[in-house]
């Protein structure tokens, strides 16, 4: 990383106010309030706080008498609490979660969250680019196929246990035909029913449901054994699948897949870091290059002016031409144009790096009147240790997420293909019911005269007796064999889907080639990066030599004013060349870091709490060790 240089007394205060600043809120999801507690929990709605588009309090300790004060570090800590590329991540992993929560009750996968968001780029950035080329900067996980709600393969039945009850109430009058069974010309009958179920649904293919059921009914009739009478019955009812839908792998595979997807989402998080972290560093250290430009620039308006007034001298006594005066007018206006353009970058580069470390942009007068006034300069070490190209693309392939992303995806894609393959099989499955029937009731007057009902008569515990000593068992069984003659889609489900597997291999290893492009691409922009600033710094002092040799000439009247006002030029055009070979090695610097995914460990920053909102740059003292 360049070297940074401060003043002793701008870096206390610096250190200062980032050791005071509050980290912001974890994202959470709020538990549901009030109802019955846990009799209603699971059927209340849970809530999710509003976004919090207030800065973080680091931002408001920074600015003093309308500048903002930042250094390397700061940036660093205000683009982790306040970016919104960043803060839009911090939502993925709760999204991930409850998605999980849907796959474990049985549920499709949805598709949620955003890819990881390009950083801003400077009001004039050139020479090394941000990135090297082209490799995708992170990828979502894997949805269930097809679409957000669409499920290929066997449907996975919900895993979430069900209790289902039903009552009903009835009255019904029938006109008999026959009045030697019933004894009535109109049969009327009321009745009163009930059934509760519980049913159950397993990852490796079975599923249960156990009912109980009651019926009351009193008739009219002269000649029933039992009037009133009560039946009931308890009922098990098994059935698992033996062909498709069988096992785990299957039935439980958009589980596995989503916790998948919650690595992922981590990685994407760990990508937008990195991205978002190297873009604004590139911001400051622009911003620090336009800083060193514009003081060039006022160095060259100050030199025009006193060619002018010099010429302006010798024109009054008459050692040089009146055109001298001229040609030193156009001189010091062509550097005022440029020291124009020079301040209009610096405030376009302050905006932007304002409103990539705030959440409300510069929504603020506070904000956006404040000048940003950088604490560091550029300094261009005397010599790289880079290291050896293997082992840097080797240190690439180990820290770079987009590898671990892609791998993980394929594991995905793998497990949802478990599942098509196995719809090509027909389906087959094993039932087995076992019921205990019971019924009791009040002995009629026509029973008591044939000699009574026997253990029919008694009340509702008569029922229940008879159910659970299983006095009228009923037992089936069976199987039941479903065999798809041409099965056409299926076959086309998992023919398409093992294509995209080896349309996804050959992406992951289209990034792998990338990723060693790229770290050679970042090596050989430290090298040309150096190259170019140590040829500006030479161009640089050539062009100050030629200058101050040719104004002793000209003071000698050896060398015209002409050659004078065009070494002006050169060493204005020299310094600024510098000033943005100095921004082209910090740029390559950072690129370097970012194609070895090394991006978070240069800058000692812990993923775990850039999740939570907190920005702890490692060697950033707090205030109590400043005090110490």
């Amino acid at each position: 990383m360049t070297k940074l240089q401060l003043p002793a007394s701008l870096l206390c205060v610096s250190v200062l106010i980032a050791g005071s600043a509050s980290a912001q809120s974890e994202i959470r999801i709020e538990p549901a309030k009030g109802g019955a507690g846990w009799l209603t929990r699971s059927y209340r709605a849970r809530s999710v706080a509003p976004i919090n588009l207030a800065n973080s309090s680091r931002f408001g300790a920074l600015i003093r008498a309308g500048n903002i004060y930042l250094s390397a570090p700061d940036v660093v800590a205000l683009a982790i609490e306040n970016n919104i590329d960043v803060e839009v991540q911090r939502y993925g992993p709760l999204l991930a979660r409850e998605v999980l929560k849907r796959a474990q009750a049985g549920g499709v996968l949805r598709g949620v969250g955003v890819g990881v968001a390009q950083g801003p780029q400077s009001v004039s950035l050139q020479g090394v680019s941000l990135n090297s080329g082209g490799t995708a900067a992170g990828s979502t996980g894997v949805s269930s196929g097809g679409g957000i709600l669409t499920q290929l393969g066997p449907s996975i039945a919900s895993l979430d246990p069900s209790i289902t009850a039903f009552a009903n109430f009835a009255h019904s009058s029938y006109a008999q035909s026959n009045t030697i069974l019933t004894g009535t010309n109109a049969l009327v009958s009321d009745s009163q029913g009930f059934q509760v179920q519980y049913a159950q649904n397993w990852s490796y293919g079975l599923s249960a449901a156990l009912s109980y059921s009651s019926q009351r009914t009193k008739l009219n009739s002269l000649y029933n054994t039992l009037n009133p009478y009560t039946s009931g019955a308890l009922d098990l009812q098994i059935t698992q699948n033996l062909l498709q839908g069988f096992g785990s792998a299957v039935n439980g595979r958009n589980i596995r897949v989503q916790r998948n997807n919650l690595k992922v989402t981590d990685l994407q998080f760990k990508q937008q870091l990195i991205t978002t972290v190297s873009a604004v560093l590139n911001l400051y250290w622009d911003l620090v290059s336009f800083h060193q430009d514009v003081k060039a620039r006022e160095r060259a308006v100050d030199t025009a002016q006193r060619l002018l007034d010099d010429n302006k001298r010798q024109v009054e006594i008459g050692t040089v031409a009146e055109i001298e005066i001229t040609r030193a007018l156009s001189q010091l206006y062509a550097s005022k144009q440029d020291l124009v353009i020079a301040r209009t970058n610096l405030l376009q580069q302050e905006t932007i790096l304002k409103n990539a470390l705030s959440r409300a942009g510069i929504a603020t007068s506070e904000l956006a009147d404040a000048h940003i006034i950088p604490l560091d300069t550029i300094a261009v070490p005397e010599k790289d240790e880079v290291g050896a190209i293997d082992q840097l693309v080797s240190e690439a392939m180990a820290k770079r997420p987009e590898i671990e992303q892609s791998n993980l995806n394929l594991q995905s894609n793998h497990m949802n293909l478990v599942g098509i393959k196995n719809s090509l099989r027909p389906t087959l499955q094993a039932f087995a019911e076992l019921t205990n029937n019971g019924l009791t009731g009040d002995a009629t007057a026509a029973a008591l005269a044939a000699g009574g009902a026997g253990s029919l008569a008694g009340g509702y515990g008569n029922l229940l007796g008879q159910i659970f000593r299983r006095n009228y068992p009923n037992y089936s069984a069976g199987f039941s064999l479903n065999i798809p003659l041409r099965n056409r889609a299926a076959q086309s489900d998992y023919a398409t889907s093992l294509i995209e597997i080896r349309q996804n291999e050959l992406t992951l290893q289209k990034t792998i080639n990338q990723i060693r492009v790229d770290v050679q691409n970042a090596v050989i922009g430290i090298q040309q990066a150096r190259a170019r600033h140590e040829a500006a710094v030479k161009a640089r002092v050539l062009a100050e030599q030629s200058l101050e040799a040719d104004q002793k000439k000209f003071e000698l009247g050896a060398a015209t004013a002409f050659q004078v006002v065009q070494d002006q030029r050169d060493v204005a055009n020299a310094q600024s060349s510098e000033v943005q070979a100095m921004a082209n090695f910090t740029h390559a610097r950072i690129s370097l870091d970012q194609s070895l995914g090394r991006t978070l460990e240069v800058n000692g920053i812990s993923v775990e709490d850039a999740l939570k909102g907190h920005a702890n740059i490692a060697g950033v003292k707090t205030a109590q060790e400043v005090k110490q």
